[in-house]
């Protein structure tokens, strides 16, 4: 027994297969964007938090730098400083 085909409805099953498959590629694509939208944010805290400490590191090197030089400069007969 010969089965009865519809190429009008074989095409719309078609076509809405395909409209999902790409309607979930999208959203895989929407989701790929907001992750790297994620590690853009990260990635500048991170800086953010980098530079701080950097600030702070260079600004006690400089402090203590400044008292080794002034007691370099005060020194007489290898007194300590």
């Amino acid at each position: 027994m010969r089965k009865l085909r519809f190429p009008a409805a074989d095409y719309l099953a078609a076509l809405v297969r395909t409209r999902m498959r790409r309607a979930g590629a999208l959203d895989a694509d929407r989701d790929r964007g907001a992750s790297a939208i994620e590690w853009v944010i990260i990635a500048a805290v991170v800086v953010g938090i980098v530079a701080g400490v950097a600030a702070v590191i260079m600004n006690a090197i400089d402090d203590r730098a400044g008292s080794v030089s002034e007691c370099i400069a005060g020194a007489v007969d290898y007194a300590d400083c």
